[in-house]
This record gives structure tokens, sequence and C-alpha cells, in this order.
């Protein structure tokens, strides 16, 4: 039926990373979800297991992803805004009460915390009684991409890297079945870039990765086939099925030319897909509806492992409940009832497809080129390099709009007068105070001295060269707050701040 060399499951894995695909296994349906608190969040969670979602999908506020306590000055306003407030084990205990963490595959959403977020999850999981080494799911602990679109960071960036290497190599022996980071194009697509550069420029990131955890001493084969990514599917339905394609196709060629990676499963580029967020308006919002099937349906035939579809409401505040089921009842649409899943690759094979696939990986890989040229994705990102071709990108877009040569029904085209306006979700103002008053309670409580030797021992260890997750997690043990221990590491690491 295929040649070799185009067969689904064979490198280069054009037409997808397993023989059968859909046929066999469905991707992973999640919806990504977290406001409020812990117990808010836990009660979402178990709503959308009960419709059918096959995974977890974690989304922390803002003070959490920046290593802040919900009683600190600057978490005032943010607190359980976009995403759970999570500061102590005691949060991640309510997070996931009555969830059995060995039965259910759990994505969070974290990056420059990642660590300790992973922490608390591990020994939650302990508490539970289950076997860690069984642990399924990923972390997203992809900190390049905040310094070129997304902005969460804390360390400078080498710092930070040490912390990733780190859980590579504490994850591998302690949590062998964890994907230890989720390299992710996904927010680069939302600051403006072309499909081309949200290729190019997350294999840049992956790279600096792959280096940075040769250069620790760790062999490709060890790390390798724990590493997962996470794109956008965007709008231009035919330029999205080419682009996961194309990203496969490139992904298992870096890692064999570039890395001798030998093992396969190294080479297999295995990735998580979310609609895109920023093609969704607050004009005509049931018409996002549309925009997200379209959008998830090109990530299915692209060939997705795991999904995530936005809900209509998401331009005018996070989803209802109504809104979150519909979003996940559209992938269970794809799934059962269109007939796509029945064999691999359904759109291979059109000269459109195939061509488009041609030129994005041509495209991509001179992107990678010049980049390397530049010494490496570090080396661009101090440079402004990725910053400044990501911002010319969205300006272009945003242009063609503003001018009417790309078409946004309901914004430039289309629109409505009157219209009904659509419940939106509101954040209980009164779950601010409750965080705060149970990271003090969490303070009260702990044991003192426990918990200072365990800060002064991570702060050691910052100041030399063992690996830090052993002494992240004897903190998190300890009760110390996501605040507390990385201000232990800010001491030593010190803050970036961005010079652009």
């Amino acid at each position: 039926m295929y040649p070799e060399n185009e067969a689904p499951g064979k490198f280069p894995y054009t037409r997808g990373i397993y023989p059968r695909m859909y046929s066999s296994r469905l991707w992973t349906m999640r919806q990504y979800a977290g406001f409020g608190s812990a117990e808010e969040s836990n009660a979402r969670y178990r709503y959308l297991l009960s419709q059918g979602t096959t995974g977890l999908s974690v989304a922390f506020d803002l003070p959490t992803q920046i290593g802040l306590d919900p009683d600190h000055p600057l978490a005032a306003g943010e607190v359980g805004r976009v995403g759970v407030s999570v500061a102590s084990l005691a949060d991640m205990r309510k997070l996931f009460e009555g969830i059995r963490l060995d039965q259910v595959s759990t994505s969070m959403t974290i990056n420059s915390t990642a660590a300790i977020l992973l922490s608390w999850y591990v020994l939650v999981a302990r508490e539970q009684g289950a076997d860690t080494r069984k642990l399924n799911g990923t972390i997203q602990n992809d900190i390049l991409k905040e310094y070129i679109a997304r902005g969460t960071y804390i360390y400078p960036p080498r710092p930070a890297m040490r912390i990733i290497t780190d859980l590579f190599a504490w994850a591998a022996q302690e949590i062998p079945e964890w994907n230890t980071i989720s390299i992710s194009g996904y927010h680069i697509r939302e600051a403006g870039s072309t499909a081309e550069q949200e290729v190019a420029f997350t294999f840049a990131n992956a790279i600096a990765y792959i280096e940075a955890a040769i250069a620790a001493g760790l062999p490709v084969d060890s790390f390798a086939p724990r590493l997962s990514f996470f794109f956008n599917s965007h709008s231009d339905f035919l330029t999205e099925i080419a682009k996961f394609r194309a990203a496969r196709r490139l992904y298992a060629k870096l890692m064999r030319n570039r890395f001798g990676a030998k093992d396969e499963r190294s080479r297999m580029l295995r990735f998580h897909t979310q609609t895109a967020g920023s093609s969704l308006t607050a004009q005509q919002p049931d018409v996002n509806l549309v925009r997200t099937a379209i959008e998830a349906l090109a990530a299915v035939l692209g060939g997705t492992q795991s999904l995530h579809t936005n809900s209509r409401d998401e331009a005018l505040g996070l989803p209802t409940e109504e809104s979150a089921r519909l979003a996940l009842r559209t992938q269970q649409i794809i799934a059962h009832e269109t007939g796509i899943t029945a064999t691999p690759d359904p759109a291979g094979g059109s000269h459109y497809i195939e061509e488009l696939t041609d030129r994005i990986e041509t495209a991509a890989l001179d992107y990678i080129r010049k980049i390397d040229e530049m010494g490496g994705a570090l080396q661009a990102i101090e440079a402004g390099f990725i910053q400044a071709e990501i911002q010319n990108a969205a300006y272009a877009h945003q242009r063609s709009i503003e001018s009417g040569d790309r078409v946004i029904v309901g914004v430039n085209r289309f629109q409505m007068q009157n219209e009904e306006k659509m419940p939106v979700f509101k954040i209980n103002p009164e779950i601010e105070q409750a965080q705060v008053a149970g990271v003090r309670a969490v303070r009260a409580q702990r044991n003192h001295a426990r918990w200072a030797d365990a800060l002064r021992a991570l702060e050691t260890a910052a100041r030399g060269e063992e690996n830090l997750l052993p002494r992240i997690m004897a903190a998190a043990e300890a009760n110390a707050t996501v605040g507390e221990i990385s201000d232990t590491l800010r001491t030593v690491f010190g803050e970036y701040r961005d010079a652009l």
C-alpha cells in the first residue's frame, strides 16, 4: 500500500508514528482546566472525567507560575484567576482528592516552577499508595519559549536550563514513564508566528535542551524517548495538517542524523495539540464552535497523540461547564462519527498536502540552520532574533486583517448588531482571601526546623553542582511553599530581566 519509507510507523514517520494510528488507539482527549481554589478545580476535573475526558490538563494561576505565594504583594488580584492556585503540598492534595493518579494521565502546564509542582504531584501519588514508577503524564517544563513568547520566567536562561536537565536525570530514575518536557510551539504561534516559524523555533529550543542534557552527561537515548511536544492547530486547515506531517519528518531526521539516536522511540515526535486560542473572537462567540471543530479536525488528520479543544467563550472568560462539555463533545464526534480514524494519515497523498509538507519542512530547516549559525537558541533568544521574527509575522498578520485582505468572520466582515450576550464564568473574589489564609496555616503548622534545614540544603545544592530535584522534593515534603522554594533559588540564581 505504501512505499517502505512512507509507511505509517516507519522512519521518518511522515504518515504517523504508529502503524495503525487511531484505528488501534484514539488520541488522549484532554480539557485544559483550572481556576480558583484546588477544591473548585477538583470538582471540574471530576465532571470532565464523568463526561469522557481521558486525561487531565491542569492550568495554574500566574502567581503559581512565577513562584509567588498567594499573600505576596505582587500576587494581589491574580490568585486563582487564569488557573488554579497551588502554593503548597496541601493544595496539591486537594486538587486531586478522589482521583487516583496511577489511573489517569495528567498534563501540567507549568514551566519555571515545574520541578516544584511535579514534586508535589509525586508526593501525593505516594500518599495514595501508587507505584510512582508507573505514573503517566507530562510536565511542560519548557522555559526557553517563556523568554521568546510568554513571559512567565523567573531565573536567567542558563540556571533555568540546569533545573530542566536535573529534572530529566531525576525523572529517568524515579518516574520513567513521565514525559519530562513538553517543548511548546503553541505559545510561539499564539504570539503571532507563522506555521513554519512555529516548527523551526520549537525544534531550535529542543536542540538546545538536548545539547544541554548531553553536556550534563546524559546519553541521548536515556531521556529522548520521554521528550514530548505541544503544538497549535490554527485555522488554516490544510497548512496545519501539513505542518504536523512536516514536523514529524524533520524531527526524526534531526534525532537520527544530528544526535545519533538509536532508540526508535527517540526519533518519534509525540505531541499534544491545542486549538488556537488567538483565533477565537468575542464577537459571535458561538461561531467559535465551528473554528474549534475545524482546528481539531486538522490536528487529528495531522496525527496528534493528545488534543485539547478550546471552548466557545474563552475570548470572554474562563469556560463555563456547558462550554467545556461542548468542546469535549467536538473531539468525541470527530473520533466516533466521522470515520477518519479508520486509516492512518487520511490526507496523505494529496498533491497539495505533500507539496505543503515539503515546503514547511524546508522553511523550518532553513531557520534552524540560521539559528545554528548564531550559536543556537540561547544566543538567538539573547540577541532578540526569534522574538523579532515572531513580532514581524504578528504585525503582518494584523495588517492583513485591518486591510480586509484576511477575513475574520464577525470581526471585519459579517458583523451583527445588538448581539445577545453570552453568560461569562466568574471567579469568586473570596477565593483569594481563602488561599492567603490557607498558605499562612501551612506555615504555622509545619515543623519549622525541618523546613529550615530543607531550604538550607537546597540553597547549598544550588551553589554547587548536585542534582537539585532531591533537594526540591525534600523541601516540598517539609511543606515549603512555592514562593519559598523559588525564593531560595532566586537567592542563588537571581532573576531574569528582559532587555528588549
